[in-house]
């Protein structure tokens, strides 16, 4: 079919929904340029708003507290909602959450005169592209520059088979009509244990599995090592070391997973949480003389700019960090570099992780293991959620704030949180990191009473305490140690 008319001519033609391209989109638009955001699903918003981090975090939120686990220790609350709910009871806050966000995002792009089309758009030409919407004649545009912002879309390995109703990824998991008694979860990453600590506070036995023999290899050890013994505790059960060899998969009765020990799990449906691949193909890139690197993604340089110097590209095209908060701002300095404009001229150097499990994780900067193979002597300040009053009140007795500071001049390096809010907590590391601060500005610092904000000026004081007054380091060390099983206190 051919397209329809002349090409309409834009200053910037985004590519995707998704939040690298909102975030482009709206900078486009803040900078007063013509900007047409082109995106092939009916909604906006990407995995973002529509399949992931808002979604999914929501249905966490309402995990909790049909659980209960907001209220461990409220004896005598009774605690009962769970028993009785129906999936469309915890899928309705999501549900609600994710039509506010998608009015949110449309609103802002119609107030900045942000122009959508709803299609696949392609490459036709070095500045020109055609849009092929779901229904109609095609659209042709011509773009001074273009910003590639597809996201990415689950890998679905051979072993299982394709279009079973209780076999899904990341993007259709939230499409489930009923709760599973049992659940497989294909792959110990972010997402998938993510999902599987939602699952089994809603009640469900949760299987992980993972080729891998450790949670998370990318954080500090010990955050690692204490968050799996937290999520151990709540009731999920790993499988390390193991690879799904084999799935059948019946219409009904249990599904049967082999694993590569030999084992096998029975179990009422199976969440592939195996990675995500770029979602690269049908642009027509082959106009451009662009392809995919050797792992599939786009190559860019320090503004976000592929070898055709008009084509920008951000988000999980471009691959690590693959987080919303990234892609958004890799989007930002994409634009702003693009027009010539001050705002932001490059990234953070520092973004924090934020993984969504029960308990929350959080960090941002150096671990203990770097540091160590850098040869920085550095001193830790730790501080449990469990001695202070904020962390009694919430009967968290897992979490902890962990804090690694240069030994000569105690200047912040990293910071390691476990616990609830966690991933709210890591933000005031996170600009201490920023302003080059350390131990005496967070011991300085008056902190509200109770709250958990106040475990950095305690973790702070513990690293003064370990630097200067090694004795007494380690007598608090001894106090606070766990006593043995059956020992009387």
């Amino acid at each position: 079919m051919a397209a329809s008319g002349r090409a309409r001519r834009y200053d910037l033609v985004v590519i995707g929904g998704g939040p690298a391209g909102l975030a482009g989109a709206i900078a486009g638009g803040v900078l007063g340029q013509r900007v047409v955001l082109v995106e092939r699903a009916r909604h906006l918003g990407g995995a973002l708003v529509n399949t992931g981090t808002i979604p999914s975090k929501t249905l966490r939120e309402t995990a909790l507290a049909l659980a209960g686990l907001r209220s461990r220790e409220l004896h005598g609350v009774d605690l009962s909602l769970r028993r009785g709910a129906r999936v469309a009871d915890f899928l309705h806050h999501e549900r609600a959450v994710k039509r506010a966000a998608r009015v949110d995002v449309a609103s802002r792009l119609e107030r900045l005169g942000v122009e959508r089309l709803q299609g696949r758009a392609r490459f036709v030409g070095p500045h020109e592209l055609e849009v092929v919407p779901a229904r109609g004649a095609p659209r042709r545009l011509r773009a001074r520059f273009v910003l590639i912002a597809t996201g990415s879309r689950p890998t679905w390995p051979a072993e299982f088979p394709t279009g079973h109703p209780r076999l899904w990824d990341s993007d259709r998991i939230l499409e489930l009509e009923h709760l599973p008694r049992r659940l497989a979860v294909i792959g110990a990453g972010v997402i998938g244990s993510e999902y599987a600590s939602t699952f089994r506070a809603l009640g469900a036995r949760v299987f992980l599995v993972d080729g891998r023999r450790e949670l998370f290899p990318f954080l500090d050890d010990e955050l690692s090592r204490r968050l799996e013994a937290a999520m151990r505790a709540q009731g999920v059960e790993f499988r390390w070391n193991e690879r799904v060899r084999a799935c059948k998969a019946p219409k009904r009765g249990p599904i049967r997973l082999t694993l590569s020990s030999g084992a096998t799990l029975a179990v009422d449906a199976v969440l592939v949480a195996a990675g995500r691949r770029a979602e690269l193909a049908g642009l027509g890139l082959e106009a451009l003389g662009l392809a995919p690197n050797e792992r599939g993604l786009l190559d860019v340089d320090a503004r976000f700019r592929t070898r055709v110097g008009h084509v920008l590209a951000a988000g999980d095209v471009v691959g690590f960090p693959s987080l919303a908060s990234a892609s958004a701002e890799q989007a930002r300095v994409a634009v702003c570099a693009a027009f010539g404009a001050r705002f932001k001229r490059e990234l953070a150097p520092l973004f924090p992780s934020g993984i969504y499990t029960i308990p929350e994780a959080s960090a941002v900067g150096a671990t203990e293991e770097e540091l160590r193979t850098r040869g920085v002597d550095f001193v830790v300040g730790r501080a449990e959620y469990a001695a202070s009053a904020r962390g009694a009140i919430i009967g968290d007795r897992s979490g902890f704030v962990k804090l690694l500071f240069r030994r000569r001049d105690l200047k912040l390096l990293g910071a390691h949180l476990l616990g609830e809010q966690a991933t709210e907590l890591v933000h005031v590391a996170l600009m201490a990191l920023e302003c080059g601060a350390g131990a005496p500005e967070l011991e300085r610092a008056c902190f509200n009473v109770p709250t958990l904000s106040n475990l950095y000026k305690d973790a702070a004081y513990r690293a003064r305490i370990a630097r200067d007054l090694p004795a007494t380091a380690r007598r608090l060390a001894r106090r606070a140690a766990p006593r043995a099983p059956g020992r009387r206190a």
